[in-house]
C-alpha cells in the first residue's frame, strides 16, 4: 500500500516548521512530501505531487489559500482523487464559525497540538472511506461557494458603467452592458464585445466588485460572462460544462466551482 502524503503551504517559516513537526509526531505514517511558502507554488506542487492531504494557509503571497483551492478544484485531473483540504487560519471566532458551517477542516494559528490531533483523526477516518475520497472534490467545491462570495463582497465599489480601454493611441469607451465577457490574461483583462477585443490594465479580482452580480457571472477563475449573452449551457460526454454565447463560435468552459449556476430551475 502506498504511503499517505501531505503538502503544507504556509508562508511563515516558524509556523510551517511547527506544523510539520507536530503533524509528523501525531501521524508518523504520513509523509510530508513538500513545504511551500506561497499560493502559486502550492498549486504547482499539489498538481505535480498529488498529495492525499493539503494544508493551505488562508493568507499567502501570490494566491490566498482559497484562491489556490479554487484553481486546484478547476484543474485537478479527473483520474486522481482530490486531496482532503485543511485551511490554516488566524481568523477570529466569528470566521471560524463560518468555516464550521461550510464543513471545512481548519487549524488555528498558533498551531495547537490538541486541535491538530482532532483534525488528524478526522482525516484518517475520511481517508479510510473510499466514498469520502470520492466526495473530497465536491466538498471543497461546496466550501468555495460559501467562502468566495464573502471575499468578493469585502471591497464594495460603485458599479462600473463605462470601460476606458487603450487601443493604439486612442481611448475606447465601452459601455459595460455591451461586454460579452471578461477574460483574465497575465497582467490585463481582455474585454470582449461584438466589435472586437480590448485590453485593460487591471485584474479580474479588482474588476469583479465593480460589476453588477446579477448581470455578470464568474464561470471560471479567469472568466466573467454577461448573462444576457448566454445562449445555452452544454455538457460534453465527460460531463464538462461549456457556454455557447449568442453570435459567437467559441465556447466558454465553466469550472466545477461555478457549475451549480447552470442547474435546471
Amino acid at each position: 500500500m502506498n504511503r499517505l502524503r501531505a503538502l503544507i503551504a504556509e508562508d511563515e517559516p516558524i509556523l510551517a516548521f511547527t506544523l510539520q513537526q507536530t503533524l509528523q509526531r501525531l501521524w508518523p505514517e504520513m509523509q510530508i512530501c513538500g513545504v511551500v511558502d506561497n499560493g502559486v507554488s502550492a498549486v504547482q506542487e499539489a498538481l505535480a505531487q498529488r498529495p492525499d492531504v493539503l494544508f493551505l494557509d488562508i493568507k499567502m503571497p501570490g494566491k490566498t489559500g482559497i484562491e489556490a483551492a479554487q484553481e486546484l478544484a478547476e484543474d485537478w485531473p479527473e483520474q486522481s482523487p482530490f486531496p482532503l483540504v485543511v485551511f490554516v487560519t488566524a481568523y477570529d471566532e466569528y470566521a471560524l464559525q463560518a468555516f464550521e458551517q461550510a464543513a471545512a477542516d481548519y487549524v488555528l494559528k498558533p498551531v495547537s497540538e490538541a486541535r491538530l490531533g482532532k483534525t488528524v483523526e478526522r482525516l484518517k477516518t475520511r481517508l479510510q472511506r473510499h466514498a469520502e475520497r470520492d466526495a473530497a472534490l465536491e466538498r471543497i467545491v461546496g466550501q468555495l461557494r460559501t467562502l468566495m462570495p464573502a471575499q468578493s463582497q469585502s471591497h464594495p465599489s460603485e458599479r462600473l458603467t463605462i470601460i476606458r480601454a487603450a487601443v493604439g493611441n486612442q481611448i475606447r469607451l465601452i459601455p459595460v452592458a455591451e461586454v460579452h465577457y471578461f477574460e483574465a490574461t497575465d497582467k490585463y483583462v481582455n474585454v470582449v464585445t461584438a466589435d472586437g477585443e480590448s485590453l485593460i490594465r487591471t485584474s479580474l479580482k479588482e474588476l469583479l466588485p465593480q460589476l453588477d452580480g446579477n448581470q455578470f457571472w464568474q464561470i471560471h477563475r479567469g472568466t466573467v460572462v454577461n448573462v444576457q449573452c448566454i445562449q445555452a449551457a452544454v455538457r460534453d460526454d465527460s460531463g464538462k460544462l461549456s457556454l455557447r454565447l449568442r453570435g459567437r463560435d467559441a465556447m466558454l468552459p465553466v469550472s466545477r466551482v461555478y457549475a451549480h449556476l447552470f442547474r435546471q430551475m
